[in-house]
């Protein structure tokens, strides 16, 4: 069971990134272009949001099965002292919790905006945000944190 959540949820983190920056590129251009904020963006949105809330489903799945975070919450004193252990433990489920809520803060703002330049303008910035946090706290195989690699296989 464990690495076939783990492998779907590295799997997942590629559907995050793909819908992010797609979002973006809609955010700025609409933003840029002063475009019409249109039912395709309220869809990407949409989109955003579930492949979000998703992956950080399955993270929270992830920890609760996870041997790292159960040897991080059963040995505290010496697993803080330990990279990997802290960075799974403890600073990836809290990077990431900040993150969805930002993403989710901002999709809940930007449906609230009167015109549609301050719809995109509000995508743009508080997604522009969370997929920051997400980049920053990935376990890329060229973290200082900690590494994995960029696809896992069942």
């Amino acid at each position: 069971m464990y690495v076939f959540v783990l492998t779907l949820h590295s799997l997942v983190r590629w559907m995050v990134l793909f819908n992010l920056f797609f979002a973006l590129y809609r955010a700025y251009y609409g933003w840029f272009s002063k475009k019409q904020f249109s039912r395709f963006d309220k869809f990407i949105i949409s989109s955003v949001l579930t492949v979000v809330h998703l992956q950080f489903i399955l993270g929270l799945w992830l920890y609760f099965i996870s041997p790292v975070a159960r040897y991080f919450m059963h040995n505290f004193k010496e697993a803080i002292h330990q990279r990997d252990f802290r960075f799974f433990g403890m600073e990836h489920l809290v990077m990431m919790l900040l993150a969805v809520s930002i993403i989710t803060i901002g999709s809940v703002k930007s449906k609230r905006k009167a015109t549609d330049i301050e719809k995109y303008k509000t995508m743009a910035f508080w997604f522009t945000a969370g997929l920051l946090i997400i980049l920053s706290s990935i376990p890329w195989p060229f973290s200082p944190f900690t590494s994995r690699p960029y696809f896992r296989l069942f």
